[in-house]
């Protein structure tokens, strides 16, 4: 089993939080985006798409996508479940997730690819006015969750799940597209330095 990773790439981060809470460890091989190794034939072998992450099986089969990623590992080994238990609270999380991804993550995507001098030969053409109406729709997101948060401690509950990874992945990259969130959102800051005090959030 082999997992090809990045450092600097916020899907491969959210696949080692997932790891690292897991307590699971993989051989991990570096893919180096600013070299554009993933565009080289013998990555692009592995995932067409030329993205990371991406799973090799001890069978040879090729996982990618981040959270089909996790979502192997959850299945491999349910303890602790960051994916929910029962069928109420998997719905919950599965909700918590997909809003995560959408609503903020993508959000934040947008506005770095779009934006950032680096992403000129991977994003082509860079579309300025994207930029500027993602970062609107992040903040948007963050002052929602800050009101969800007033009432629970995390995302989907009590308990820190994928949809926690996926929206603190997405918080701290925003740094990156030059999105800055108000001040006054308390909740949401109390549940990001929460977050980020977990070991896992070092990975």
């Amino acid at each position: 089993m082999k997992l090809y990773d990045s450092p600097v790439a916020p899907n491969p981060r959210r696949v080692r939080i997932f790891l690292a809470e897991k307590g699971i460890i993989v051989p991990t091989e570096t893919v180096d985006l600013a070299k554009l190794q993933q565009k080289e034939p013998e990555y692009a072998a592995i995932n067409p798409l030329q993205r990371i992450p991406a799973l090799v099986l001890d069978s040879g089969e090729i996982l990618c996508e981040s959270v089909a990623i996790c979502r192997y590992f959850e299945e491999t080994q349910p303890q602790p479940p960051l994916f929910g238990t029962g069928a109420l609270e998997k719905a919950r999380v599965e909700m918590w997730q997909r809003r995560a991804e959408l609503e903020f993550f993508l959000p934040v995507a947008q506005a770095f690819r779009h934006s950032h001098p680096a992403m000129r030969e991977m994003e082509k053409p860079q579309i300025a006015e994207l930029a500027e109406t993602a970062r609107p729709r992040a903040v948007a997101f963050a002052k929602f969750l800050d009101g969800e948060l007033a009432n629970r401690r995390f995302l989907a509950g009590d308990a820190f799940t994928i949809a926690d990874i996926t929206a603190f992945i997405a918080a701290d990259f925003a740094k990156f597209a030059r999105i800055a969130f108000p001040e006054d959102l308390v909740h949401f800051a109390r549940w990001r330095a929460e977050v980020a005090a977990r070991p896992s959030a070092a990975a």
